[in-house]
C-alpha cells in the first residue's frame, strides 16, 4: 500500500472475463490512482495474484474456467493470500450474491452493474478493513 497526498493507493487484483465489466470497474479504480491488475480468467487470476500480492482481490464467481468458490478457497488457504480481502463482484441478485459470497468464504460483495459514484467508497472501505 501506498499513501499519496492522504490517498491510499493500492495494488488491486480484477478477476473478471467479461471485458466490459473490466474495462468500466479498472477505469473507477485508476482515476483514484489504485494500480489494477487484470485476470481475464481464473487460471491467470490465480498466477497473477501469487506474483503480484495485491492489497484486495475482486473477483467475479461466475468465471468460465474455475468456478469461485474453487478459486476463493484457494486464495484464501494460501499463506502468502490469505490475509487479502477477496470481495466478489457479481450480477447475481443481491440475495443470492450475499449467500454464496459468505459460503465461498469471500470478505464482501458488490453487485453488478457497479455504481460508479459508490464503487471508489466501498473499495475504501475493504481495504481499509484489511
Amino acid at each position: 500500500m501506498t499513501y499519496r497526498a492522504g490517498v491510499i493507493i493500492s495494488k488491486i487484483l480484477l478477476v473478471e472475463d467479461n471485458k466490459q465489466n473490466a474495462l468500466l470497474i479498472r477505469r473507477v479504480l485508476e482515476a483514484r490512482d489504485h494500480q489494477v491488475i487484470h485476470a481475464e480468467d481464473g487460471e491467470s487470476g490465480l498466477r497473477a495474484a501469487m506474483e503480484e500480492i495485491p492489497e484486495l482481490i475482486l473477483v467475479d464467481l461466475g468465471l468460465p474456467d474455475i468456478d469461485g468458490q474453487t478459486l476463493v478457497a484457494f486464495f484464501k488457504r494460501t499463506s502468502e493470500l490469505k490475509d487479502v480481502p477477496v470481495v466478489a463482484v457479481t450480477a447475481w441478485p443481491e440475495d443470492t450474491a450475499r449467500e454464496m459470497a459468505q459460503a465461498y468464504g469471500c470478505d464482501g460483495f458488490i453487485s453488478k452493474p457497479i455504481n460508479t459514484r459508490t464503487f471508489p467508497d466501498q473499495i475504501a472501505a475493504y481495504i481499509a478493513g484489511a
